[in-house]
Protein backbone atom coordinates (compact mmCIF):
# COMPACT_ATOMS: atom_id res chain seq x y z
CA UNK A 1 0.00 0.00 0.00
CA UNK A 2 1.45 3.89 -0.91
CA UNK A 3 1.74 6.38 1.38
CA UNK A 4 -1.04 8.05 -0.59
CA UNK A 5 -3.50 5.16 -0.31
CA UNK A 6 -2.52 5.07 2.90
CA UNK A 7 -3.73 8.82 3.51
CA UNK A 8 -6.69 8.07 1.39
CA UNK A 9 -7.57 4.81 4.04
CA UNK A 10 -7.57 7.80 6.90
CA UNK A 11 -4.31 5.63 8.41
CA UNK A 12 -1.87 8.67 8.19
CA UNK A 13 -3.06 12.06 8.51
CA UNK A 14 -2.76 14.89 6.16
CA UNK A 15 -3.92 18.73 5.63
CA UNK A 16 -6.35 18.42 3.70
CA UNK A 17 -7.45 21.52 1.16
CA UNK A 18 -10.16 19.81 -0.91
CA UNK A 19 -11.68 16.12 -1.56
CA UNK A 20 -14.79 15.34 -3.07
CA UNK A 21 -15.77 11.68 -4.53
CA UNK A 22 -13.01 11.43 -7.15
CA UNK A 23 -10.08 13.21 -5.22
CA UNK A 24 -8.22 14.86 -2.62
CA UNK A 25 -5.74 17.77 -2.46
CA UNK A 26 -3.50 18.13 0.93
CA UNK A 27 -0.22 19.95 1.33
CA UNK A 28 3.00 18.87 0.99
CA UNK A 29 5.22 17.63 3.94
CA UNK A 30 8.47 18.49 2.54
CA UNK A 31 6.88 21.82 0.67
CA UNK A 32 9.33 22.97 -2.39
CA UNK A 33 7.49 26.88 -2.53
CA UNK A 34 5.62 28.95 0.19
CA UNK A 35 2.30 26.87 -1.37
CA UNK A 36 2.26 23.53 -2.02
CA UNK A 37 -0.35 20.76 -2.32
CA UNK A 38 -0.93 17.79 -3.91
CA UNK A 39 -3.94 16.44 -5.87
CA UNK A 40 -4.53 12.85 -6.03
CA UNK A 41 -7.31 10.67 -7.20
CA UNK A 42 -9.11 8.55 -4.84
CA UNK A 43 -8.33 5.73 -7.95
CA UNK A 44 -5.28 3.95 -7.54
CA UNK A 45 -3.45 4.63 -10.37
CA UNK A 46 0.33 4.75 -10.57
CA UNK A 47 1.13 7.75 -12.79
CA UNK A 48 -0.40 9.78 -15.81
CA UNK A 49 1.30 6.99 -17.79
CA UNK A 50 -0.64 4.28 -17.04
CA UNK A 51 -4.17 5.93 -17.43
CA UNK A 52 -6.41 4.86 -19.98
CA UNK A 53 -8.74 6.39 -22.23
CA UNK A 54 -11.36 5.70 -19.73
CA UNK A 55 -9.86 8.07 -17.15
CA UNK A 56 -9.71 11.32 -19.62
CA UNK A 57 -12.31 12.75 -17.59
CA UNK A 58 -10.66 11.90 -14.15
CA UNK A 59 -7.32 13.40 -15.54
CA UNK A 60 -9.72 16.73 -16.46
CA UNK A 61 -11.09 16.57 -13.08
CA UNK A 62 -7.24 16.57 -11.38
CA UNK A 63 -6.40 19.34 -13.44
CA UNK A 64 -9.43 21.61 -12.41
CA UNK A 65 -9.11 20.68 -8.70
CA UNK A 66 -5.56 21.91 -8.70
CA UNK A 67 -6.81 25.47 -10.52
CA UNK A 68 -9.70 25.27 -7.89
CA UNK A 69 -7.18 25.21 -4.55
CA UNK A 70 -4.72 27.35 -6.47
CA UNK A 71 -6.85 30.18 -6.91
CA UNK A 72 -8.59 29.52 -3.07
CA UNK A 73 -4.93 30.36 -2.18
CA UNK A 74 -4.71 33.43 -3.86
CA UNK A 75 -2.38 32.20 -6.67
CA UNK A 76 -4.38 32.59 -10.12
CA UNK A 77 -3.37 36.32 -10.15
CA UNK A 78 0.30 35.97 -10.43
CA UNK A 79 0.50 32.40 -11.42
CA UNK A 80 1.91 29.09 -10.17
CA UNK A 81 3.00 25.52 -11.44
CA UNK A 82 1.13 22.44 -11.96
CA UNK A 83 3.61 19.22 -12.03
CA UNK A 84 3.48 15.26 -12.17
CA UNK A 85 6.59 13.21 -12.31
CA UNK A 86 6.66 9.74 -14.16
CA UNK A 87 9.14 7.56 -13.06
CA UNK A 88 12.41 7.13 -11.54
CA UNK A 89 13.85 9.49 -14.21
CA UNK A 90 10.80 12.27 -13.88
CA UNK A 91 11.80 12.28 -10.25
CA UNK A 92 8.55 10.65 -8.90
CA UNK A 93 8.93 8.97 -5.30
CA UNK A 94 5.26 7.30 -4.44
CA UNK A 95 3.53 5.64 -7.10
CA UNK A 96 0.38 6.80 -6.85
CA UNK A 97 -0.77 9.80 -9.43
CA UNK A 98 -0.37 13.36 -7.98
CA UNK A 99 -0.21 16.78 -9.27
CA UNK A 100 2.15 19.30 -6.95
CA UNK A 101 0.47 22.78 -7.52
CA UNK A 102 3.28 24.98 -6.31
CA UNK A 103 3.09 29.06 -5.71
CA UNK A 104 3.82 31.59 -4.01
CA UNK A 105 6.75 32.27 -5.24
CA UNK A 106 8.53 33.35 -8.73
CA UNK A 107 9.24 29.64 -10.68
CA UNK A 108 12.74 29.26 -12.50
CA UNK A 109 12.93 27.36 -16.03
CA UNK A 110 14.39 24.72 -16.56
CA UNK A 111 12.98 23.21 -13.42
CA UNK A 112 15.13 20.31 -11.92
Amino acid sequence: MTLFAKILAGEIPADFVYQDELAVAFRDISPQAPFHALVIPRKPLTSVAAAEQEDAGLLGHLLRVAAKIAADAGLDERGYRVVTNVGEDGGQTVEHLHLHVLGGRAMSWPPG
